[in-house]
């Protein structure tokens, strides 16, 4: 089976939308996956998903399953050393890099800060739903790996956003989200594709074969947008610093 991660595009957070560019993005992802129609398509209910997988359903004639835990995981948190209510996902990395437990996937929701916001509660909510439509698909969760009840070679889309693309990867790859959240970038669009690999019979495995990636908008010469990113350097006042 394959996965693929869709995030959104370009995002106007204001109205939950896209910006003109984010529907430019969209545009391009469209011609890009309706040459590699799927099996089902998931989405997320927030506006910004949902306007991004439109133009791909409507040009396939296609709908998708709107899925609550494929919102984006955010929970509000006032983190350390920082005097505002940021994402959860979003951390200074001169504070989370000092807890250790941050880099354990048992461990990293049991800290004061994450315990303030029920980290553990919805980091298992989300799992768990994800491994009830993997399991809908073929695949049931058994320990760290995946049993291979219907090996199939299906494709499953999923539009929904980077915070909670790192908690699905995380899960699959049995490491804390921290790392993910804040030593990758997936830009506006992006797409990142999951196989399944299944080199005893019955026992699968998920395994990345690419991440956020934005050829789609290469290929018809737009650069990729900066929301997801911080300042490349401090003395750029044109980039987002903080």
């Amino acid at each position: 089976m394959k996965l693929v991660i869709v995030r959104h595009a370009d995002p106007d957070y204001s109205i939950d939308s896209l910006t003109p560019t984010g529907w430019k993005e969209a545009e391009l992802l469209s011609n890009r996956l309706v040459r590699m129609p799927a099996d089902a398509y998931y989405v997320s209910p927030l506006g910004r998903a949902n306007d991004t997988a439109s133009l791909t359903l409507k040009k396939l004639g296609r709908t998708a399953e709107t899925c609550e835990w494929l919102r984006e995981f955010s929970p509000r948190i006032v983190k350390p050393g920082m005097d505002r209510s940021t994402s959860i996902w979003d951390w200074l990395p001169e504070i989370w890099t000092k807890e250790p437990r941050y880099y354990d996937p048992e461990e990293w929701y049991h800290t004061n800060a994450m315990r303030s916001v029920n980290a553990e509660l919805e980091y298992k909510w989300v799992t768990k739903e994800f491994d009830r439509l993997l399991a809908s698909h073929g695949y049931e969760r058994e320990g760290l790996y995946y049993r291979a009840v219907r090996p199939n070679r299906d494709t499953i889309v999923l539009f929904c956003h980077f915070g909670v693309e790192c908690v699905l990867l995380s899960h699959l790859m049995h490491v804390s989200p921290m790392p993910l959240w804040h030593g990758l970038c997936a830009a506006p669009s992006s797409v990142t594709t999951i196989y399944t690999e299944e080199r005893r019979q019955g026992i699968a495995s998920f395994r990345v074969s690419a991440f956020g990636d934005v050829s789609h908008l290469y290929a018809a010469g737009e650069e990729p947008s900066f929301a997801a990113r911080f300042c490349e350097t401090w003395d750029n006042e044109e980039e987002r610093h903080d």
